[in-house]
């Protein structure tokens, strides 16, 4: 399955900010809560973005760990290697595209780890099995994404707005299926930890901030979901004017994100 997406930093610093601001939960507490780690690990982030997540793996380790993150985008590695730079630490950043080979050897690796990106590869299995290659025997394996019930009332507003059926979602249609059975086919132990965490609106305009930098994701995927531009605007313009009438009527919108991370040992 080829997903021709690649997402640009704005968009996803944006949300990053949105979930940060207006959620009651931290996401990047419970995924630390949740992973095994230990100071002396070599760890491995695949689509490790700008690095948000090999920085608090760092932070939490005291920097005694050997972090390698990787992602596909150079515009996403520049960031990383700014803050990189700007934190002087000494995490190493890579190109890496998780659909071809990855340049590591077998049994490097005590953690790989890959944060709301994998659902994007064209070949679940073959992913898996390379993150499953370069992890040493007893390693772990942990990925977040986003489960069928994830931020329900998002694509409420935007059905009733447009009047068009919903897309699949490339992660929540993926995440608990094709990825979850792909990871259980491979490694010895698998769990499922579910986060969820609401992000209460009380003014429409961070929730169309969120909303435009998703959508502009989402045009991307599904071309003839929003054909052009001036289409697009349309519908913002409809989107708003929902989350409005909702606000107006309920005080708030409340947008419950809804994450499963599978944590599995090789």
């Amino acid at each position: 399955m080829k997903i021709d997406y690649k997402e640009t930093t704005s968009d996803l610093l944006a949300r990053i900010n949105i979930h940060e601001k207006y959620g009651t939960r931290n996401i990047d507490d419970w995924m630390i809560a949740t992973i095994p780690l230990k100071e002396g690990m070599k760890i491995l982030d695949v689509g490790c973005g700008a690095g948000k997540q090999c920085f608090s793996y760092f932070d939490t380790l005291h920097g005694k760990a050997e972090i390698v993150g990787g992602d596909v985008s150079a515009e996403l590695l520049a960031k990383a290697h700014e803050e990189n730079s700007k934190r002087k630490t000494d995490i190493v950043f890579t190109a890496l595209d998780f659909n071809q080979p990855f340049d590591f050897e077998d049994n490097t690796f005590d953690l790989a780890s890959c944060s709301f990106a994998i659902y994007y590869a064209e070949d679940i299995p073959f992913t898996i099995k390379e993150m499953h290659r370069v992890l040493k025997q007893g390693g772990y394996l942990f990925t977040t994404g986003p489960m069928p019930e994830n931020k329900q009332v998002f694509y409420d507003i935007i059905k009733e707005a447009t009047g068009k059926t919903i897309p699949p979602m490339p992660g929540s249609s993926r995440y608990s299926t094709e990825i979850l059975g792909a990871v259980k086919s491979l490694f010895s132990h698998t769990d499922v930890i579910i986060f969820e965490n609401p992000l209460t609106f009380d003014e429409a305009e961070p929730f169309l901030i969120y909303t435009r930098a998703s959508l502009s994701e989402d045009r991307k995927l599904w071309t003839s979901f929003f054909e052009n531009k001036d289409e697009f605007e349309v519908v913002m313009q409809k989107i708003q004017s929902i989350a409005e009438k909702r606000i107006e009527q309920e005080g708030k919108i409340v947008m419950t994100k809804v994450v499963g991370g599978i944590l599995a040992q090789k």
